[in-house]
């Protein structure tokens, strides 16, 4: 099988669930920014140091997560194919949250904003942290009408775990950076004016 199919050179796509929309269209730039992230999930992995085996793992749970979330935006909302994909898991979030939770106790209280590097793997964190950021903008941007998005009730179908799942993930990309600069021995540099 060839890997270019040529179909995309006009500027179009196709979303899994057969409508074709430019490559621009909202929610091919929500997908791309998901993929994205998952791409730098994916690097920050190969950056973790020894003694990570664990959060390797979580991170290719998280990765997987990422390719669900990526099927729920590129299906038209009350499409064929949206009605076929299986519910986003509930817990998506709460799963994170566990994570943030077990890792805070042992990092040094935060007293001032932190600039983002140390270890290679934090600054990858760092940089999955903002990507996140990101395509959960733009994964809202869907689903509330003031910005552009198709429907609210887009919410209900599917999106609503989606995006709390993304707020959350950023907020355990800080934690995890925070988390292996601690484990690596290097110190948060604080923000100095």
């Amino acid at each position: 099988m060839k890997i270019y199919t040529q179909t995309g050179d006009q500027g179009k796509t196709s979303l899994i669930s057969g409508e074709r929309v430019p490559k621009s269209h909202p929610r091919v730039q929500a997908c791309g920014e998901v993929d994205e992230l998952n791409a730098v999930v994916g690097a920050l992995a190969a950056a973790l140091p020894p003694g990570t085996e664990a959060v390797a793992a979580e991170l290719r749970r998280i990765q997987s997560d990422l390719l669900d979330v990526g099927a729920w935006l590129s299906a038209a909302p009350g499409s064929d194919i949206q009605q076929q994909l299986t519910p986003l898991d509930p817990d998506l979030a709460g799963r994170i949250e566990r994570r943030i939770d077990a890792m805070t106790p042992s990092l040094p209280e935060l007293k001032a904003f932190i600039l983002p590097g140390g270890h290679m793997s934090a600054a990858w964190s760092h940089v999955a942290r903002t990507v996140c950021r990101r395509a959960e903008r733009s994964a809202i941007a869907l689903v509330i009408p003031e910005t552009g998005g198709e429907s609210q009730g887009e919410a209900r179908n599917g999106l609503a775990p989606a995006i709390v799942f993304l707020n959350r993930l950023s907020d355990y990309f800080f934690v995890l950076a925070r988390y292996l600069n601690h484990h690596t021995g290097i110190a948060d540099v604080p923000w100095r004016k």
